[in-house]
This record gives C-alpha cells, sequence and structure tokens, in this order.
C-alpha cells in the first residue's frame, strides 16, 4: 500500500511508487478472482455483535471462514455486561436448521459442524487482557503460521483488539523470525479501537511492518444511533414493517433470533432495527464488484477511508482542516461519535451528512440484500431472488489520454433468475484523484462513454461505477468499477 513520498528517500519513493502503480493496475476485479477471501472475526458478544451475526452467517458462502473467536471489551468482559461463553450457541444451532436450504442457492455455505470447529474462546477476562494463550488466540496464531496458503487474512475486531494482540505476541515470543512474513498477510478492520492493545502492543512491536489497517467510525450509520445519521429516505427500510416482513416473521428460526427493538425502546417502535454496528467489518469483504479491498480509499460496501499514519486509514476528514487524533481512535477522539453525543446529527448538519455518507450510501441495497438471503432460508431457488452477475467487456483498468473517449461496457452481464436488468453509470469521485467534472453519456445502458477531460494532469485517476439493479423481489444490486489513469 502507497505511503506519501514525504516519509520516503526519493529513490525509495520512485520504487514505491513503480511497485504500486504495477500492482493496482495489473490487479483483477473482485468478480473475477477465483479464490474466496480468508477471514476471522473476533467478538465480544454485545446485542449489537449479536445482531451482526445473523446477517453474518446468512453471508457465510462469501468467504473463507478460519475463525470466529470470542474476546472482550472496553463495553463487556467476563463479569461485566458478559453476554455469556456460549452467546453465539443459539445462532450456530439455528444456522444448522436453515443450511440445507442455504444450500439450494449456494451449495458453498459451510456445514454447521465446520462453524463449530471454528469457533473458539478468545481473551475475555478483562478489558484488554492479552497475556493468557486461549483456544482462540491460539487459533488465530495457526492460520497465521500456515505456509500453505498465501492469500491474505483480514482479521476482523468487533471487539477489542485484545485476542488478536496475544495471537501476534505469541508470533513474536515463539517464532520472531516469521514476524514480516506473517505480518505481510495481515490485513486488519477495527470498529474503533474498544481497548488500547492496538496503541500498547500491536503498533510498538508490528507497526514497523506496516499492516494495512482499516478502523472506522462511520459503523455509526449501521450501528444504535442509525436515525440520527441515515438519511430519512433511508428510514423505512429500517423500519419495524419492513423488518418485520423481510426479516423477522416467517423466515426461519435464525432471523427470529434477531434482537429488534420493543415498542418505545429509547424511542423507537416495535420491531425497528437496533444496531449492527459491527456488520461494516465483513461487509468490506463481501465481493460485489467495487473492489474496495483493493485499497482503502476506493471505498464500497464496508466504508471508504483515508490514510492518515503507518499504514493505518481512518475516516476522511469531515471539513477542512481536520486532523485525525493522534493515539486512540475510540468514542473519546472519533469527530463522528463526539459530535453524536453533543447533539449534532446528519439531519441538521452537512458535515455529519458527508461523514457517514461512504457508509449509508450503500444502506438501501445491503438491507435489500440481506432481505433476499433471509427468503433463502425458507424458499426454493426458483421462488426467491439472486443478486445478478455484472460483467465487464474490457479490463477493469484503463488507461487514456486527454480528449480521447472511454468506451464503457457491461454487455455480458445476466442475471440468474431472468429477471429484467437496469443500469447505472456513475462516477464515484470521492475515490478518484481528478478534480474536475464531466458528463457519463448513455450512463442508464449496458454500453456507455466519456470524453477525458482536456484538463487532466498526467497519472490522474477517474472511478466509474457501473451500478446494475434486477427487477426481482427483494431488487438486488451488484456492480463493477472501472479506474481510467490519464497519461
Amino acid at each position: 500500500m502507497e505511503l506519501p513520498s514525504r516519509f520516503l528517500s526519493p529513490i525509495a519513493a520512485l520504487i514505491v511508487s513503480v511497485v504500486i502503480g504495477a500492482t493496482l493496475f495489473s490487479r483483477p476485479a473482485e468478480a473475477g478472482t477465483s479464490k474466496k477471501t480468508r477471514i476471522i472475526v473476533t467478538s465480544d458478544g454485545e446485542i449489537d455483535d449479536e445482531c451482526s451475526m445473523v446477517r453474518f452467517l446468512l453471508y457465510a458462502n462469501e468467504w473463507d471462514i478460519e475463525g470466529i473467536v470470542t474476546t472482550s471489551s472496553q463495553y463487556h468482559w467476563q463479569g461485566f455486561e458478559w453476554a455469556g461463553d456460549d452467546w453465539i450457541d443459539p445462532y450456530l444451532e439455528a444456522y444448522e436448521e436453515v443450511h440445507q436450504n442455504l444450500i439450494l442457492h449456494d451449495p458453498s455455505f459451510p456445514t454447521p459442524a465446520f462453524l463449530r470447529s471454528k469457533t473458539k474462546m478468545g481473551n475475555m477476562s478483562a478489558e484488554g487482557e492479552m497475556e493468557i494463550v486461549t483456544e482462540g488466540s491460539q487459533l488465530i496464531v495457526d492460520v497465521l503460521l500456515d505456509d500453505t496458503d498465501e492469500r491474505p487474512i483480514w482479521l476482523q475486531a468487533w471487539g477489542g483488539f485484545n485476542t488478536i494482540a496475544r495471537a501476534l505476541k505469541t508470533i513474536e515470543e515463539e517464532h520472531p523470525e516469521r514476524m514480516a512474513e506473517v505480518a505481510s498477510k495481515i490485513r486488519l478492520y477495527g470498529i474503533f479501537e474498544q481497548d488500547n492493545t492496538f496503541q500498547s502492543y500491536i503498533l510498538p512491536h508490528w507497526g514497523k511492518y506496516q499492516i494495512l489497517t482499516i478502523i472506522s467510525d462511520q459503523f455509526e450509520a449501521f450501528a444504535y444511533r442509525w436515525k440520527k445519521i441515515q438519511p430519512k429516505e433511508n428510514h423505512k427500510y429500517f423500519a419495524g414493517p419492513w423488518m418485520r416482513e423481510n426479516i423477522y416473521q416467517d423466515h426461519g428460526p435464525l432471523t427470529a433470533l434477531y434482537k429488534l427493538h420493543k415498542a418505545g425502546e429509547d424511542g423507537f417502535d416495535e420491531f425497528d432495527f437496533r444496531s449492527e454496528g459491527d456488520s461494516p467489518a465483513f461487509f468490506h469483504q463481501i465481493a460485489t464488484g467495487l473492489r474496495s479491498m483493493e485499497s482503502p480509499d476506493w471505498g464500497g460496501w464496508g466504508g471508504r477511508f483515508v490514510w492518515v499514519r503507518d499504514n493505518t486509514w481512518m475516516d476522511p476528514a469531515p471539513y477542512e482542516g481536520y486532523m485525525h487524533p493522534e493515539g486512540r481512535y475510540f468514542r473519546e477522539t472519533c469527530w463522528g461519535r463526539i459530535s453524536l453525543n453533543a447533539g449534532i446529527t446528519s439531519h441538521n448538519d452537512e458535515r455529519m451528512m458527508k461523514f457517514f455518507k461512504p457508509t449509508w450510501r450503500w444502506s438501501v441495497a445491503q438491507q435489500n440484500d440481506w432481505a433476499a438471503r433471509a427468503d433463502w432460508c425458507v424458499k426454493a431457488y426458483e421462488e426467491a431472488n439472486h443478486e445478478p452477475i455484472v460483467v465487464l467487456d474490457h479490463a477493469s483498468n484503463l488507461k487514456f489520454e486527454s480528449g480521447d473517449w472511454v468506451k464503457l461496457s457491461v454487455e455480458g452481464t445476466s442475471d440468474p433468475d431472468g429477471d429484467e436488468l437496469t443500469y447505472h453509470w456513475w462516477r464515484y469521485e470521492e475515490a478518484d484523484t481528478y478534480e474536475g467534472a464531466f458528463a457519463i453519456q448513455n450512463a442508464d445502458q449496458p454500453t456507455a462513454s466519456f470524453n477525458v477531460p482536456v484538463d487532466g494532469r498526467d497519472g490522474d485517476t477517474i472511478h466509474v461505477v457501473c451500478e446494475v439493479t434486477d427487477g426481482g423481489t427483494p431488487p438486488l444490486t451488484r456492480y463493477q468499477r472501472v479506474v481510467v489513469e490519464i497519461k
């Protein structure tokens, strides 16, 4: 991942630039990859983790799940607001009940026995405890040391980083010669820093290896205070009537476990969405075609982030002049959290709307997608909807000179259910580097085009997304992103 050249010598900067450029513009799009992403989840079992777990299990076919590990956080540990060591068991049992129907829609849903074999107890005795070697930490060690698979491993911290930190400490103590090798495979996604172990151990001991790390505050758009953040036109997809009809009722035992609001609870109505603040950690690794895993600042279902320091990526600045805090990024330092606590919301402050947009802009598509997965629990294949398959008719990375016409095509796109498709080509301007404006011709057709701006600088990039939605119920959306480099 690219580091700003001010931190490198001129020669080193040139080398990094060449390597990064070669990697970025030769890497295939997500839709073209043959192997799934490897992930390990660590969770503190908070009520919104339980909600996220329902959705997570309905997407278990999307990844190679290497571990599901219970850990602690600043909010939950054994003896303090603890959900119990066995909190996940009812969800795995319910998953077992719907598994036979899920595999009608995708045979690659892992077996319940496999998921149970990957579910372990991590470091839970106290906030930030990382001295004890646990089954969960050792599972992470074993995965990271396995040299038979070179694919990166996304370590998700739904709670604290402490069990991950314990695993890394074990490797440092027992296999120091392999630290660089292990670090090269790790990708971290944190739902802010729910303990201090990222600062106290991971950065001091592993920072030199520049592990790609995303630490998010944008998750609040999908958490307890969604009504204050989500645009009002999105609210119906989180409100009780939609949740009851599409998720909670008549969709089998797994979604029936989902913890919705009760009438009058915290100002919510009956069956209102409660919170899934941890779901963006795995949204980021769903292969939607947005190619978000190629760089955190490209953006996707898990949000969009900017480089801050030490290969650590955080939320884009909410206004000009904003400085990301030094040290720990958590409830006392995150701008979004502090502002919400002060009573500022997206409905009365444009900065808040901008700050959370990288996450909420996908919410309607995500909710509809989840509703389809809930249908998979109980419906036959021909009765349910399945996402369109969006295929580019050319490379996903292109180079053109200023003034050239760029022709874009997804003519090979199809829908497994034979549904009618609608197309929308749009520029993801927050993700690209060209600062001007241009128009996309035939933006509602499978084939579109645009004229490369004549004022573009050499090396500028333009990101164009083709968003394809089917006519099924619920409507499902997938994408392809084309990155055009101006030369």
